[in-house]
């Protein structure tokens, strides 16, 4: 009965989908309109009468224009971030003291298992879809991407692709969230044995990953095909800039990463639902959950980290005066870490009993991959020596980025130590580094991007005390919180458990200070974001950060120079905005 039942909810949301996208498709002609600002045309439109994009919802739901896109790609992000940001907040409540009952034990798990999905799945891929659509198109000077309602059904993918994954917590009778933690390790994902985990909310659950998985693949090879054939010409392969070259990169790793999650998500609901063995026999069916898993999941930590490494790669030179130090070196580190992602999946797997010999040559590989990440860090600390750096809200999170960067990968290189990994295998060691890439970098990265871009597509700028604030508060927050898990599992803390002993108790509160510290910052980014979009002052110069001064002018501000000027006046004198940094613009000197 349990199972005619899931199949019924997977029935029901594949016909919502076909009616979503059947609806789309009739309430908007796509071709109607041109997807660019300037009213050209992209892929074949130039020939076509064109009339304005249509007007509130309907514009959203039907746009095919990468900066609309770009922008729907980061506040669904966004979202998602402050859902998962929300989850981690009650789960560290929980944690302040080992007494405490703010929640069941079951509810726990729940919340640790969609915080990894919804912050990996749900935010990291889509904040970086959303740079990547904004601005690749930009910075290769490209009308627009390759493939445009391919770029907006990617999109559109992902909105049910939440709901299916929060699907447990919502209302919904003899339906509750998965509680596998977001690697779904079997047999337990697979409803084996008398827990609570063959319920649907871990079908819907699978289903929502699944979706996402479609996404990204699809977004991959729209970004290949747009970086490969919409380049503008005088846009070669020896200058293209450093952000597209990680985006190429990112999406050759989802090409090949991607296929291997869904092909084991299939085969997982397939064991759930029709009574199959993939991973639930006696013949290593769980190692071999773990192999196509880990297949996939590492080189999707590197799908995450390459393209903010990118952004830094761009933004930092911009306010250190210099361009990037040893460029050619910085992409070919880019492509070597895509080459050896695939070469390390094993590393997570040491303490399962593996061939030793495996062991040996997966650690060799784990630590050989530390050096083009290395290559990088240096690059950026060689760009900023004897350079005019100048302190502004990106740049700072550029450096914060750097510095938590740099704790995360030594922390990660020890766990590639065999003997080293046994001992600290499942602690709360391997959390704090995994974060301090996770959110110490990743995130620094995404917030360096959307306040140094943040005039470009608000036309305004933001209050420059408040983006220090809140970045002050998320490094205090961010190295309190994750340095204090780094302790624990020193101390031998294990992860994943709603409760643990008393001497772990000053670790844990320290480490929820740090969270609540992390909150108060995100606060203020979202306070700041939002008032400064509706009521900033308004830039009225093409190069706001004055990057023509150190001949560091790109191409995405000469996009925004000419909107500017064509821009129609509204005849009312708008507020200047001052540049972040202690620097006045050309106009207030």
């Amino acid at each position: 009965m349990e199972i005619n039942g899931q199949l019924a909810l997977t029935v029901l949301m594949g016909v919502f989908l076909v009616a979503v996208a059947a609806w789309l498709a009739r309430i908007e002609n796509w071709r109607t309109y041109t997807p660019l600002a300037g009213g050209g045309g992209a892929g074949g439109y130039g020939q076509e009468v064109h009339r304005e994009k249509p007007s509130g919802l309907i514009r959203w739901l039907t746009t095919v224009d990468h900066k609309d896109i770009g922008i729907l790609y980061g506040t669904y992000g966004l979202t998602a971030f402050a859902v998962g940001g929300l989850m981690v907040v009650l789960m560290r409540a929980e944690l302040a003291d080992p007494n405490a009952t703010l929640m069941s034990n079951t509810f726990y798990n729940s919340l640790m298992t969609s915080h990894g999905i919804t912050m990996l799945f749900l935010f990291g891929t889509p904040i970086i879809a959303a740079f990547a659509n904004y601005f690749i198109p930009l910075l290769i000077g490209a009308d627009d991407m390759a493939f445009p309602r391919i770029n907006a059904i990617a999109f559109w993918l992902l909105p049910p692709g939440a709901l299916l994954i929060w699907a447990g917590f919502f209302p919904l009778p003899e339906v509750i969230p998965a509680q596998t933690g977001w690697t779904m390790y079997t047999p337990l994902s697979a409803g084996v044995g008398n827990g609570n985990q063959a319920n649907a909310g871990v079908d819907l659950m699978l289903l929502g990953l699944h979706l996402t998985g479609v996404s990204a693949t699809m977004g991959a090879i729209n970004f290949i095909a747009t970086i490969f054939t919409e380049r503008a010409k005088e846009v070669t392969w020896a200058n293209l800039d450093i952000f597209s070259w990680t985006i190429l990169t990112q999406s050759g790793l989802i090409l090949f990463a991607f296929p291997l999650l869904g092909s084991a998500l299939l085969m997982l609901l397939f064991d759930r639902n029709f009574a199959t063995s993939f991973f639930v026999n006696d013949g290593g069916g769980a190692i071999l959950w773990q192999h196509i898993f880990w297949f996939f999941g590492h080189p999707e930590v590197y799908v995450l980290v390459l393209p903010p490494m990118g952004i830094v790669s761009l933004v930092l030179p911009r306010f250190a005066g210099r361009r990037l130090f040893g460029f050619k070196f910085v992409v070919y580190s880019t492509l070597a870490i895509g080459v050896l992602s695939f070469g390390v999946w094993a590393h997570h797997m040491f303490a399962t009993g593996i061939d030793p010999r495996l062991r040996a040559s997966f650690m060799a590989v784990s630590l050989a991959i530390a050096i083009p990440s290395a290559v990088k860090t240096f690059n950026w600390i060689t760009t900023m020596w004897n350079g005019n750096v100048r302190l502004t809200t990106p740049m700072l999170f550029c450096i914060g980025f750097i510095s938590n960067f740099i704790i995360g990968g030594v922390t990660g290189v020890f766990l590639a130590s065999i003997p080293v990994d046994l001992v600290l295998h499942d602690t709360y060691y391997v959390v704090g580094h995994f974060h301090y890439i996770v959110m110490g970098a990743i995130a620094f990265a995404g917030f360096a991007g959307i306040y140094y871009w943040f005039p470009l597509y608000t036309g305004r700028m933001y209050q420059r005390t408040l983006g220090k604030a809140h970045f002050w508060l998320s490094m205090v927050g961010t190295n309190i919180t994750f340095f204090a898990m780094i302790l624990l599992g020193y101390g031998g803390m294990p992860r994943r458990y709603a409760t643990y002993l008393p001497q772990f108790t000053d670790l844990h509160l320290l480490a929820t200070v740090g969270a609540f510290i992390l909150l108060v910052g995100q606060i203020i980014f979202v306070g700041n974001i939002a008032q400064s979009w509706l009521e900033g002052p308004r830039v009225t110069d093409g190069d706001p950060w004055n990057l023509k001064e150190e001949n560091l002018y790109t191409s995405e501000w000469d996009w925004f120079s000419r909107k500017l000027e064509t821009a129609i006046a509204d005849g009312g004198e708008e507020e200047e905005a001052l540049t972040d940094g202690g620097r006045q613009s050309d106009a207030d000197e």
